[in-house]
């Protein structure tokens, strides 16, 4: 995950933990004689399955403060919540406030989606996507800015809606910064092109600004990308052993839904499109043995060891849904470790089976 804005606590990186544990046992020796092993470093809690209920789209921002905080998008599309936790679990019990809801008419009036909360230049920012209440598929990307140390006091302001290349479907924003650029990524459908939307990405002038150009990184391109819809969605960064991640989401919302995933080496231009690599194959996937399906619009965080990496997602735990799969609930959202392969690239395994009985 990017290192930015005060998106994670500062960790002390290993050698620095073995060194003060080896000063320390030094410490023990010369005051008793005998050394005594350093306490081992607390492991990361197991997680209950689902996390929250009915929350698709989650993101969650671990802040300096010690907390969890999560927001998501909910079933009746509406509004913005917030919860928040010392723990990832305890965001499951959490108490949920809503801090903004969709205007009764005009513009952010409908479609209330995918909230990611970033605390950028000490402020909040919450992007979204909405539409007008009258024209309920012109959905665009909106900003909201809380000046108040704490997200869920002050005011949340209305920066208005972040400007494209083109008024067009966009959608699932998210920011990072890298080698001190920040950068914004979503997904928007071009004009003259045969497919929903495609991943794109630009410079930012401030956080509800971009500087051009921006760049298309992805498009739908292969069979897995095009069931129901030819999706490129849901960009989410990672940054770790040299290199750039950036995960993305394919197809239609059912039990095709599953995740992408760009590269790029992390001293090259992120904004010439040639230095992304895409994988030719899903990274995470609907899986019958463990029951979960549609698994997508992912983050990152790390749990409370400080250390430990942890993939955020939504998935149903049944296959066959009627109806249009927007107007089914029960997306919820899920955590789970996940590691590094040899090579250095995530290893996100499976959608890991629900330890709970969800009850809705």
């Amino acid at each position: 995950m990017s290192r930015d804005d005060d998106h994670l606590p500062q960790v002390p990186t290993r050698r620095l933990m073995l060194k003060g544990a080896a000063l320390a046992a030094g410490a023990l020796a010369a005051g008793t004689g005998a050394a005594q092993a350093a306490p081992a470093t607390p492991k990361a809690a197991p997680y209950v399955n689902p996390l929250v209920l009915q929350r698709a789209d989650p993101h969650i921002h671990r802040h300096t403060d010690g907390h969890y905080y999560f927001t998501a998008t909910v079933p009746e599309y509406d509004r913005i919540i917030l919860r928040r936790s010392r723990t990832l679990g305890g965001l499951s019990t959490a108490a949920e406030s809503v801090i903004w809801r969709a205007h009764s008419s005009g513009v952010m009036g409908a479609h209330i989606w995918a909230p990611e909360l970033h605390r950028i230049g000490g402020k909040w920012y919450i992007y979204f996507a909405s539409a007008p209440a009258e024209s309920v598929w012109d959905i665009r990307i909106w900003v909201l800015q809380n000046a108040h140390p704490d997200p869920f006091k002050g005011t949340w302001a209305e920066k208005g809606q972040i400007k494209t290349a083109w008024e067009t479907f966009s959608l699932d924003a998210t920011t990072f910064t890298h080698r001190g650029t920040r950068y914004l990524a979503w997904a928007q459908h071009e004009p003259g092109m045969d497919n929903n939307t495609a991943l794109w990405l630009s410079r930012m002038a401030n956080p509800w600004t971009l500087t051009g150009p921006q760049i298309r990184l992805s498009t739908p391109e292969y069979d897995w990308e095009c069931v129901g819809f030819k999706v490129n969605e849901g960009p989410y960064v990672i940054q770790r052993n040299g290199r750039v991640f950036m995960t993305y989401s394919a197809s239609a919302t059912d039990y095709h839904y599953c995740v992408g995933l760009l590269t790029a080496d992390t001293n090259s231009d992120l904004m010439n499109p040639a230095n992304w690599a895409k994988s030719t194959t899903p990274v995470f996937t609907s899986n019958d043995t463990t029951k979960q399906y549609g698994p997508g619009h992912n983050c990152f965080t790390v749990a409370e060891d400080g250390r430990t990496d942890v993939l955020v997602y939504h998935a149903r735990q049944y296959k066959e849904i009627t109806g249009d799969p927007l107007n089914d609930p029960n997306r919820h959202t899920r955590v789970q470790k996940f590691g590094w392969k040899s090579d250095g690239t995530p290893d996100f395994g499976i959608p890991v089976a629900d330890t709970a009985k969800a009850s809705v």
